[in-house]
């Protein structure tokens, strides 16, 4: 789905099995984030297509993180060119034992996936855009947010959600640093909140207010 002239969404609304949302980042970016499972990302690209965006037109995958639900489809691209994005620190989790056991868990193994793009926190410059990269640990160590201060736009993969966060139980979760990271997101001039799962938060005062929200209601259970 066209959002704006740049930024396409892709929500996982299905119930029968756990993926992530996926969004595109149009114009001279040509960047996918969270590519999700591999099993279905066939059926992401189906919807891409609908909306005149084809398979050579990703350039670089950003994963927000390496949890399979989110990353498990740029093993597709290995080999192919594409940039395959993940932070340096993630890069650590995923190929060590605490990823292996979380994939265990949900009956998946680990796949080989050629990251050629290490990221560090600090701007990314892709097609001619400025982005920063924020390292916001908490839900897996090298989790980070990619944010558009052109446009207000915070892809905060599974951070936070609409009224909600992401889970601190897994391996190499972390809820004081969820919190911390959470924190350092609402002080962002955010316009547009883009969740790796759950709905869009769309007006930078309903963003405000769902991280005001969260801390006061979802902070004390964490």
């Amino acid at each position: 789905m066209k959002f704006d002239d740049d930024i396409f969404v892709y929500e996982w609304a299905e119930y029968f099995d756990n993926n992530c949302n996926s969004y595109y980042i149009g114009g001279s970016v040509q960047a996918l984030v969270d590519p999700g499972l591999a099993k279905y990302f066939p059926r992401l690209l189906s919807e891409m297509e609908k909306d005149g965006i084809r398979r050579e037109d990703i350039r670089t995958i950003i994963n927000t993180h390496g949890h399979a639900d989110h990353i498990e489809g740029s093993s597709l691209f290995n080999g192919s060119g594409v940039q395959i994005a993940l932070h340096e620190k993630e890069v650590a989790f995923y190929n060590g034992p605490e990823n292996a056991v979380l994939s265990r868990m949900f009956g998946l193994s680990v796949p080989a996936i050629d990251i050629n793009l290490v990221l560090q926190e600090g701007e990314l410059v892709l097609g001619g855009e400025n982005f920063q990269v924020l390292l916001v640990p908490g839900h897996s160590p090298g989790s980070i947010a990619l944010y558009w201060p052109r446009t207000g736009a915070l892809f905060s993969g599974d951070v936070i959600f609409d009224q909600n966060v992401g889970r601190t139980d897994f391996p190499g979760g972390d809820g004081n640093l969820l919190k911390q990271s959470i924190t350092r997101l609402s002080e962002l001039n955010a316009e547009y909140l883009l969740p790796g799962h759950m709905g869009m938060v769309i007006g930078g005062e309903r963003v405000k207010n769902n991280f005001e929200m969260v801390t006061r209601y979802v902070f004390p259970y964490i």
